[in-house]
């Protein structure tokens, strides 16, 4: 009995690591991950391992804060440079995550849909009544901790089926950690950089750290639990680009969307091997479908000073209307409309180094964070993720503005 209480509490010690990890790894980080194995084989399974070290950085910084500073990372913002920096980043995370929610509820249609041969917008419309319904449960945070473990290790059972059934190339995958460029696979190397290497999802590792810490005040400082998080989504990205790699490339097929895999492996492996896929696709939806909205209502709740937990019952209503947003999009339009793309790409471009910085600058700074300020290693690293980013945002600038 012990031990099984051992292992019950070391699992419930890294919740705040893997609701990261499986607000992170949606439909659209699916998407481009198995994109990136279609297109270019096992070539590009080196940026995998930059986006986590970059990643594991970032949310051990926000782990940290939450563990530590006298506040939210918004209040402790507010004190730090003003009311406005702490209104901007909350309204425009709240803007980012209620415009890219349609693509979460689409993506957990398609996988129910496909798989019993039915509609997606009831599915839809079903999951998000589902997902607003555990808003109400005063124990919102560890049935959504729960929850998230579930449905990562839904997605790791899944997606290492995959993998087995599709006898992958050994010294392809070690020959694609040697980094390489290939002609064209620029675009998509970004996209899955700045998919991966997610500063909103670092920022809301505070969050998720401190909510913790009200149930179990006695517990860690997080760290531990956001690196096992984010190299959980280093190896669900890799196992994706790898089973791309071996099913998709050599037989050149492309794919649109992360359904495309599932459709590919049921003439090689049968309607076994695609419904595992889709089941990891559910999983992969349903945890952005839910996590996505959190972290919109909860810093758009704490920038309005209405609460910064899970507790506040505005919040769960900000929580609520991300929710809305996203599924009457969805059943509405069956896609993420081209506006809402280019209002979340214009207000990230602009905010995400911003972000970025302001977390850098409070994990620095000694008289917020005391003995867990960040050390040398971790302030070089941090600069660099923050110059990576950076770099990111104006290319992206470039590319949706001048170009």
């Amino acid at each position: 009995m012990t031990n099984k209480k051992t292992i019950s509490n070391w699992i419930s010690g890294l919740g705040p690591g893997i609701i990261t990890a499986a607000l992170v790894f949606g439909p659209s980080k699916m998407t481009i991950t198995s994109r990136l194995g279609a297109e270019y084989g096992y070539t590009l399974t080196w940026i995998i391992v930059i986006a986590i070290f970059f990643m594991i950085s970032y949310a051990n910084m926000g782990a940290r804060i939450g563990a530590s500073a006298p506040g939210s990372f918004l209040s402790v913002l507010r004190k730090k440079w003003g009311n406005g920096a702490a209104i901007a980043i909350g309204f425009g995370i709240f803007l980012v995550t209620a415009s890219f929610q349609a693509g979460n509820a689409i993506g957990l249609g398609i996988s129910l849909a496909e798989s019993t041969d039915s509609k997606p917008n009831g599915w839809i419309l079903l999951f998000t009544g589902i997902s607003i319904g555990l808003l109400f449960f005063r124990s919102f945070y560890s049935i959504l901790e729960k929850l998230m473990i579930a449905l990562v290790g839904l997605m790791l059972f899944a997606f290492a089926s995959t993998l087995f059934m599709a006898k992958p190339s050994m010294s392809g995958i070690v020959s694609g950690l040697i980094p390489s460029i290939p002609m064209g696979s620029t675009g998509l190397i970004i996209a899955f950089i700045a998919s991966c290497f997610s500063i909103v999802g670092a920022v809301y590792q505070s969050y998720l750290e401190r909510e913790r810490r009200r149930l179990k005040p006695l517990s860690s400082d997080g760290s531990s639990s956001a690196t096992i998080g984010i190299l959980i989504l280093g190896i669900m990205s890799a196992v994706v680009l790898i089973c791309a790699a071996a099913v998709l490339n050599p037989q050149q097929i492309q794919v649109s969307n992360a359904a495309g895999m599932a459709k590919a492996l049921e003439p090689l492996y049968g309607e076994y091997a695609s419904g595992l896929f889709y089941m990891g696709l559910f999983g992969a939806s349903f945890s952005s479908l839910v996590g996505n909205a959190t972290v919109g209502g909860s810093l758009m709740g704490d920038a309005l000073g209405w609460g910064d937990g899970f507790r506040d019952k505005k919040v769960k209503f900000l929580i609520a209307i991300v929710m809305i947003i996203g599924a009457t999009v969805a059943v509405l339009f069956g896609k993420l409309p081209l506006e809402m793309i280019i209002l979340a790409q214009s207000i990230t471009i602009f905010l995400v180094p911003f972000i970025g910085f302001a977390l850098l600058s409070i994990a620095n700074d000694k008289t917020i964070m005391g003995a867990k300020v960040n050390t040398r290693y971790q302030a070089i690293a941090g600069y660099m993720g923050w110059l990576l980013i950076t770099l990111l945002a104006i290319f992206n600038f470039y590319e949706l503005f001048i170009k």
